[in-house]
């Protein structure tokens, strides 16, 4: 496993994001492990989590691409990180867009902010965690009724390896659905792999109870 993708796993368990115990997702699963974006809460934090993205986007996609778009709400500030990473990493200069939850009718009217989004523009899109597909249902018509765009990808932070509204993951489901290709910083299964019966600051992180949880949960929404 690449060196950053462990500082990332360690990075969300400091940052309090990566958390372990019962809890329901979006979808309504009980899960054993939730990723909640919502806790990265500092300019130090945001630096090194929009330097993370921005490796997982060059590495998948390249930096041939105009623009990021974030989600209203957790996407915004992830898109505006994300892009000032790409450019003090790489040098690129990538735009930021999101959209907002209602259309403004005065001064920058609209429904997006940031970038406007142009014929022939090239977007990839930038998310929390996606656990059965549903938000890009949202976000795709958002961005396809601004011109004839070519959305290239989607990248979150965390892949939770689950199946989406089939027998295939989410991720699986949005590239063949959209055709859009997808990528994530790291994997729950390499969380896992870098957790599992492993000290890490002291405490063992992911135990054989735990494990056992985790595996339960992936027998009942893992992909077959």
């Amino acid at each position: 496993m690449e060196q950053y993708k462990q500082e990332f796993i360690e990075f969300m368990i400091d940052c309090n994001v990566l958390k372990f115990g019962d809890f329901v997702t979006k979808s309504g699963r009980n899960t054993p492990f939730f990723v909640n974006t919502g806790f990265y809460r500092t300019g130090s934090q945001l630096r090194r989590l929009g330097a993370y993205y921005a490796e997982a986007i060059e590495k998948k996609y390249g930096l041939d691409f105009d623009i990021l778009f974030g989600p209203a709400y957790k996407g915004i500030p992830l898109s505006v990180a994300a892009t000032m990473a790409i450019d003090e990493k790489y040098g690129k200069e990538i735009k930021y867009c999101s959209n907002r939850k209602e259309i403004k009718d005065h001064g920058d009217k609209g429904i997006l902010l940031g970038s406007p989004i142009n014929d022939g523009d090239k977007v990839v899109i930038i998310e929390d965690v996606t656990t059965a597909g549903t938000s890009i249902q949202e976000t795709l018509p958002i961005i396809q009724a601004q011109g004839k765009v070519d959305v290239i990808g989607m990248v979150v932070s965390v892949d939770r390896m689950e199946r989406g509204q089939g027998e295939k993951s989410a991720l699986t489901e949005i590239e063949e659905t959209y055709g859009i290709k997808t990528t994530a910083i790291v994997t729950m299964a390499e969380v896992v792999e870098h957790l599992y019966d492993r000290p890490y600051k002291g405490k063992v992180i992911i135990d054989d109870e735990l494990k056992k949880a985790i595996d339960a949960y992936y027998e009942k929404y893992g992909v077959k």
